[in-house]
């Protein structure tokens, strides 16, 4: 993987097989925890070119983390290079220039990632502006994906509120700018956006 710095401006204009007047889509996955839309973010993108990044934002805070990530990494295996930003996401976005396919997984560890480093709620939602402002630029197609977490009860904490709060402004900023939303549901994959709503089956 090349990145901006590393090549020159005309190389930052071209598109997919040099195609300069092609855009990439920002495709949003939702769902719950083991939902399947981490499986499904990554079955796509496989079909959407071969040059294919996946920014991971977990960190390892633990042993049973360490082993989660890696258990990850090894599924993926040599389908995609990994990079691993737990914090700046627009940036790493930014200097990503020559993948057809960008998967980040997942945006509301990004969100707790930020919350914890001490950003305020405004902060971060400039982060997210920043982040569809680099990818309405970007000639890749980009799969966000990311957990649905207000749906159940209303946290206990004041900053469990906040990040739920986080996560769902989060999600009609990207929804206002996507060109296809997917919520997993149920082991099933609803594609929301373009409609009429579908169901579609993930790959076994």
């Amino acid at each position: 993987m090349q990145r901006k710095d590393d090549k020159d401006d005309k190389d930052d204009k071209d598109g997919k097989d040099g195609d300069a007047g092609k855009e990439g889509r920002i495709i949003l996955v939702g769902g719950g925890v083991r939902s399947g839309k981490s499986r499904f973010a990554v079955d796509y993108a496989l079909g959407l070119g071969p040059r294919r990044v996946f920014v991971a934002t977990a960190q390892a805070f633990d042993a049973e983390m360490e082993d989660r990530i890696d258990r990850h990494r090894q599924e993926r295996g040599q389908d995609f290079v990994t990079v691993e930003e737990p914090v700046q996401l627009a940036r790493i976005l930014r200097e990503i220039v020559d993948a057809d396919v960008v998967v980040v997984d997942c945006l509301t560890l990004w969100l707790s990632n930020l919350l914890l480093a001490g950003q305020s709620v405004d902060d971060i939602a400039r982060a997210v502006d920043e982040v569809m402002a680099v990818l309405s630029l970007r000639r890749y197609h980009t799969l966000l994906v990311s957990n649905e977490v207000g749906m159940g009860i209303v946290p206990e904490s004041a900053l469990g509120r906040i990040f739920r709060d986080c996560a769902g402004a989060t999600h009609q900023r990207i929804v206002s700018q996507a060109d296809e939303v997917y919520l997993a549901a149920m082991g099933l994959l609803l594609r929301l956006l373009p409609g009429p709503v579908t169901v579609v089956r993930p790959q076994q």
